[in-house]
């Protein structure tokens, strides 16, 4: 007979977060990050008409698999691509080798907005799903050259996200890596074993990367800074990265 004074309390499920997966190793690490924090993971993925979007797609899926996702959604958002401005989206635009920009301009790799706009969607697949929390894997070395990936745009985004959602919506927005750079991120990536070998940040190229854009060298350098060699393959892997 059931012991009446013995009551059963139901397990409470992990809460939900979204973390926007680019297929880069900063958005790998979040998600990671964002597991170890206890999360049920949703993945968002967008293509904009970025010239790797293939590779960052593939690799994106892969995450989602790698990390048992609770959800994966890829989404198109051309309107990117038709704004254009960028060198990522603009093949009359070529993408600038590493250190051709000057510190004080904006690189030419920058996409008008962008994050606001992947945000948003971000934050409606959250809302949809009850989560409580949406990761990005912006950090200091991106809000240097990226206005939209400075702390004051998340804090200031976070007020369009408590103004913008039900009464009821509790979500926040998650930039762990804000303050850190592409060093600390892939120092604790290895701590938490994130495979780095399915992540792609190459600029221009979907296979090899290409290994001389701003992207590739600053990957390069943050693995060659801990010790470890970047597992993807590159056309020109430059001597210190060997």
């Amino acid at each position: 007979m059931t012991d009446q004074s013995e009551s059963t309390v139901p397990d409470k499920s992990p809460p939900g977060a979204v973390v926007l997966a680019s297929g880069g190793m900063d958005s790998a690490t979040a998600a990671y990050e964002a597991r170890e924090q206890g999360y049920k993971l949703f993945l968002l993925h967008t293509s904009y008409g970025q010239r790797t979007e293939d590779r960052e797609l593939e690799c994106a899926r892969r995450l989602a698999d790698d990390i048992d996702a609770a959800g994966f959604l890829a989404v198109e958002t051309s309107h990117l691509e038709r704004i254009g401005a960028s060198s990522l989206t603009d093949e009359g635009l070529d993408v600038e080798d590493a250190g051709d920009t000057p510190d004080d301009e904006i690189p030419d790799t920058y996409v008008p907005f962008r994050n606001a706009n992947l945000l948003s969607m971000a934050v409606s697949y959250a809302e949809a799903n009850e989560c409580e929390a949406v990761f990005i894997g912006a950090h200091s070395e991106d809000f240097s050259g990226y206005p939209d990936c400075r702390p004051a745009f998340f804090e200031a985004f976070q007020s369009v996200v408590e103004t913008g959602t039900k009464p009821d919506t509790d979500l926040s927005i998650e930039a762990p890596f804000v303050e850190w750079s592409k060093t600390d991120i892939a120092e604790r990536g290895v701590e938490l074993d994130v495979p780095y070998e399915h992540t792609w940040s190459c600029y221009r190229e979907n296979t090899p990367a290409c290994g001389t854009c701003d992207a590739c060298k600053f990957r390069l350098e943050a693995f060659q800074r801990i010790g470890v060699r970047d597992p993807i393959e590159y056309e020109q892997r430059p001597e210190y990265a060997e």
